[in-house]
């Protein structure tokens, strides 16, 4: 069989999400708002199928189609005739559900594609065994060939998602290449569009490259949007280029997600909830960002619903180049003691903000104070589920209008629960005290990463008619001890200026935010911890910290010497930093582990974590921070891409290590979540068991009401675009 790295193991962690007391507190107006929502969100979360590869909504009609018809337990009888034996049956049930919790073929975490754990001869034989083969032969036939050689290829490109030669991506047309994404990201910033919604596709047309930007939307027609004194669609020629921006990406689902939406707004709780989901139907009928900005901002006057949430193309980590985003929607009902904690950490923002190792000037003028709430999770739709968020994303709001923070409790509660027996890499003597205070210091670091990580700092700007937001005269550079020379312009942004790091450097001044905050003993208190217990949960965070920097190995490529993944990029790029500097602060070691195979272990001095490790993070802060600011792309990457370099040579051969890390990875979690129904007036929680096959049930009963129309819609979509990927 192939590397252990491109399938999911028969035993990998699969667990429930229990929101079943938090769903039962709701009122049934609630819970109808809730259901709807859901709805909405589920619908939406399938276009991720087609934001992935040319071959996930193939296989996700595939395994609806052959489960809709027999559970996995039915399914196993015939899975035995066909030759199958048990653990090859148990194989095939891990890939169904790893397909489903990923919305494709890809690992949501790390991008890099899971085949299944079985030869494909078996897999075609228990295809043609099943109860759908056998009444639809033709139908089903054409469904697995259409599908079935890409489902197990792992040539090179096709190893993990990636533009151009460096691997597979959805985002942009087969053809693309990194000089395409620029060009297409001047033009947009030239009409003021963003890229969060769309798709690049390139033809040539008589020898010239000729550009299709097409917005994510249920109408499908060119039309002008209130607002917009002429129509974003059309024709457009620029820098020699034919480029025409066209609606209807994703039709069929998005008109599912703004007719759920609707439903939705008769049962708001306040005027800000109707109005926010009126911008959200506005801006998923009609492609239009702007409106699902105006949304955002009834969405942060929102404060603190009972039952929380937020829909659209939102995070940018999984297009190669950085400014597209993929849809995710969840719905979230608020746990109330914890939330407690954070609202007290909110309170206390613009006291320990001054505490950052950046001077004044480089903060927001006010800080906005959010909303900071823990939920748990009823529905998250998308590729995978974050533990905590920071939205909206978009920079001119989160400046100057605000923004949420949520921390997902229950997520939390399963995510990151650990046997002893599975802790790699740690010293004995630590692997209790890990165990014992990861939740509590996880609890810390997240608070701090949403709140005082991604809500701090600010952007220097000069808008469209010249003004700055800073006085260009007096500002110093802590870096180069100069007037600051360098800022973003009009309708900049992060994302379209800093592009491929982006994602990864903002979440690396988060994490830093957090390690370097959670000194503080004020933070410490407000989550309950007191002296020594204070002190050892000070010590596991940054023990968490370093262990994840040498765990984020796994997700680095050497040979496209790329990463794979945002979050574990920044902890590597930690760990590198508290190497550095020295002094005995981290160390890792090569041994041989009991079973005689290459092991590691990480020591962490924690008499030195408040001095030398203290001014290590604040220095590189401070420069994270500064480069962000200044719009210096030429700064920012050549420290970040400096730090992120895996090579052999220096004091650790980290691509050694790296072959230890893949030698002792432990799966993901995969979560399976609860579906809402209507029975008469009221709403009732349908709940699962935390198992693959309790998984894949959770799908097929997802969408029962319109499965056929819903799955020829998907098949539709995915040929319609087929010569594309080539």
């Amino acid at each position: 069989m192939v590397d252990s790295q491109y399938y999911l193991p028969n035993d990998v962690g699969i667990s429930a999400l229990d929101c079943s007391e938090a769903f039962r507190l709701l009122s049934p107006r609630e819970k109808m708002y809730a259901h709807y929502l859901s709805r909405a969100a589920w619908y939406g979360g399938l276009a991720v199928l087609l934001q992935t590869s040319p071959e996930s909504a193939n296989i996700f009609v595939l395994l609806q189609r052959i489960f809709r018809k027999q559970t996995p337990a039915q399914l196993e009888k015939d899975a035995t005739a066909a030759g199958l034996s048990s653990e090859e049956y148990q194989a095939f049930l891990v890939y169904a559900a790893g397909l489903y919790a990923n919305m494709g073929n890809y690992k949501s975490f790390g991008d890099t594609k899971f085949i299944p754990n079985l030869p494909k001869y078996k897999l075609e034989a228990l295809v043609k065994a099943s109860q759908a083969f056998q009444e639809q032969p033709t139908e089903m036939k054409a469904l697995w060939d259409s599908c079935s050689c890409l489902i197990y290829s792992l040539e090179k490109r096709q190893k993990q998602l990636g533009l151009g030669d460096k691997g597979i991506t959805t985002y942009f047309s087969g053809n693309c290449s990194l000089e395409d994404a620029e060009l297409a990201q001047k033009f947009l910033d030239s009409k003021k569009l963003s890229a969060y919604n769309t798709r690049l596709f390139k033809r040539e047309n008589g020898g010239k490259a000729c550009y299709e930007v097409r917005l994510a939307s249920a109408e499908q027609k060119d039309c002008v949007v209130d607002g917009e004194c002429q129509s974003c669609c059309g024709s457009f020629n620029f820098e020699d280029k034919e480029f025409s921006v066209k609606r209807g990406d994703y039709s069929p689902l998005m008109e599912k997600v703004a007719s759920n939406l609707q439903q939705a707004q008769a049962f708001a709780a306040n005027e800000n909830q109707r109005k926010m989901l009126e911008e959200y139907q506005r801006s998923f009928t009609l492609g239009s960002i702007e409106a699902h900005k105006e949304g955002s901002r009834y969405w942060i006057k929102d404060k603190s619903p009972i039952v929380e949430s937020y829909i659209g193309f939102i995070e940018s980590y999984r297009d190669p180049f950085g400014s597209r985003g993929e849809f995710e929607g969840f719905v979230a009902i608020v746990n109330k003691a914890m939330s407690e904690r954070f609202a007290n950490l909110v309170s206390s923002a613009e006291v320990l903000l001054p505490e950052l190792p950046w001077p004044q000037d480089f903060e927001k003028d006010t800080f906005l104070k959010p909303d900071f709430t823990s939920l748990d999770v009823l529905t998250f739709a998308g590729s995978g589920i974050p533990a905590g968020i920071n939205i909206p994303n978009y920079d001119d709001i989160r400046q100057s209008e605000g923004f949420k923070n949520v921390s997902l409790g229950n997520v939390l509660a399963v995510a990151y629960a650990t046997q002893k027996e599975k802790l790699t890499f740690l010293e004995e003597d630590d692997k209790d005290m890990f165990i014992q205070w990861k939740g509590p210091s996880f609890d810390v670091q997240v608070g701090l990463h949403e709140l005082l990580g991604h809500g701090s700092g600010k952007l220097f700007v000069q808008d469209d008619n010249g003004e700055f937001n800073f006085d260009q005269t007096k500002v110093i550079n802590p870096e180069s001890k100069q007037l600051v020379s360098s800022w973003y312009h009009g309708s900049e942004t992060w994302d379209s200026k800093f592009t491929t790091i982006a994602s990864s450097y903002e979440e690396c001044r988060a994490e830093c935010v957090g390690l370097y905050l959670c000194l503080n003993k004020q933070v410490l208190s407000i989550f309950g911890n007191e002296g020594q217990q204070a002190d050892d949960v000070i010590y596991v965070n940054w023990l968490s910290m370093v262990r994840g920097g040498l765990l984020g190995l796994e997700f680095y490529t050497p040979e496209s010497q790329s990463w794979r993944q945002a979050h574990m990029q920044a902890r590597f790029v930690i760990l590198r930093v508290l190497l550095e500097v020295g002094e005995g602060l981290v160390g890792l070691k090569e041994v041989t582990g009991q079973d005689g195979k290459p092991d590691i272990r990480i020591t962490l001095d924690r008499s030195k974590i408040s001095t030398v490790g203290k001014d290590a993070i604040h220095r590189f802060l401070c420069k994270l921070q500064v480069f962000k600011s200044t719009a210096d792309v030429a700064g920012g990457r050549a420290l970040y891409e400096g730090y992120s370099t895996v090579s052999d040579g220096g004091s650790h051969d980290f691509l050694r290590l790296r072959e230890t890390v893949l030698l002792r990875k432990e799966a993901r979690k995969m979560f399976v979540q609860a579906n809402t129904k209507i029975k008469g007036d009221s709403v009732e929680l349908v709940e699962y068991e935390g198992t693959a096959a309790g998984l894949i049930r959770s799908f097929t009963e997802r969408f029962e009401e319109d499965a056929e129309l819903l799955e020829a819609d998907l098949l539709e979509l995915n040929k319609r675009d087929a010569t594309c990927w080539c």
